[in-house]
């Protein structure tokens, strides 16, 4: 088998797949056609289409894009069907039925942003940096009937620094996603179809494969989920620790950010979204949620340590650093934060 023998489908809708997408055009891969999430409504009556960042980029480079309601609808089902692909590449979509998934001679591999069986769901980049983790990676793997199950195809590491927002993540990602999934459809070209695979194993996780062509070391230990965020998971809890709570700020920024309640001392409540913060190592044994400044120094106590407040935005005002913020709250150590 070649390159050329295959014709693939692509379904994807936001920038982070674009960058896969972009890496099967420019290698010259036979993309038949794209799958994408409909038009979304956006201004303030909704009366504007936005189209996803997949279909911006697919139609710049004149490929069919497809864009259902539902993936089981017979008549997107038998449009699919005529292109005649014989695998499918998913990254950032929607789960797909049986009836699709399973269309292609050679199947449907996912590209995941994280190391299976670990931080199944539908945010595992931000749940690796809210855990604390110091490494996390992409799998590609085949798509079975439960969400994030499939037989694992490849996996590649990627380390998360200590000072790494989500965003940072977020961007190595997308990129080495993109470069699993040319490594994938090399091994599903030189296996002609038939690619090694290793079962997940919930009482086994994962390592990365270490070298190109050998299997994943297994270790024990818990397996974190990676449910999507709303806007009540991203409210800060300030009776965790500092480690935790800047882990979790970092795990959320830029987007969408974490967010608590500053109380003022007549009891007017405000929204604080924090973006930023600082471990200062020094022990507090005050009550969480306290306010200390030291010189222009915002510091919020955590269970066990003051943690520094570096970039903040309140209700309605742009993103600022925290110095700023001081400027214009002369009594804010009269605040209490919630």
């Amino acid at each position: 088998m070649t390159k050329d023998d295959l014709r693939i489908i692509f379904m994807g809708t936001p920038e982070f797949a674009v960058e896969t997408l972009k890496a099967l055009v420019e290698n010259d891969y036979h993309v038949v056609a794209v799958v994408t999430q409909p038009d979304k409504p956006v201004g303030r009556h909704g009366s504007v289409l936005q189209p996803s960042a997949v279909k911006q980029y697919a139609l710049e480079k004149g490929l069919p894009v497809l864009q259902p309601e539902k993936m089981k609808d017979p008549e997107f089902v038998e449009q699919l069907r005529s292109y005649q692909a014989n695998l499918q590449v998913v990254v950032a979509f929607r789960m797909l039925p049986e009836v699709v998934w399973a269309m292609p001679e050679y199947g449907t591999f996912n590209v995941h942003a994280a190391l299976l069986p670990q931080y199944r769901g539908a945010a595992p980049i931000n749940w690796a940096v809210i855990n604390g983790e110091t490494q996390t990676g992409v799998t590609t793997f085949f798509l079975d009937h439960d969400i994030d199950t499939g037989r694992i195809i490849m996996q590649l590491p990627f380390d998360i620094p200590d000072d790494a927002d989500v965003e940072y993540v977020y961007d190595g990602l997308m990129f080495l996603g993109a470069d699993i999934c040319l490594q994938t459809l090399e091994r599903i070209i030189t296996a002609n179809g038939r690619p090694e695979t290793v079962a997940q194993d919930d009482s086994s996780l994962f390592t990365p494969f270490p070298t190109e062509g050998r299997l994943p070391v297994a270790f024990h230990s818990s397996l974190h989920p990676a449910p999507k965020i709303f806007k009540e998971t991203c409210e800060i809890d300030w009776s965790k620790t500092a480690k935790q709570v800047y882990d979790f700020i970092r795990g959320l920024s830029p987007y969408p950010g974490a967010w608590t309640t500053l109380i003022a001392s007549d009891g007017k409540e405000t929204v604080l979204k924090i973006f930023k913060t600082r471990k200062t190592g020094l022990k507090t044994t005050v009550e969480k949620g306290c306010i200390s400044i030291e010189g222009k120094t915002l510091m919020v106590a955590a269970a066990d340590e003051w943690l520094a407040i570096d970039e903040l935005q309140l209700a309605g005002k742009k993103r600022m650093a925290a110095r700023d913020f001081l400027n214009g709250m002369k009594d804010i150590e009269s605040y209490t934060i919630k």
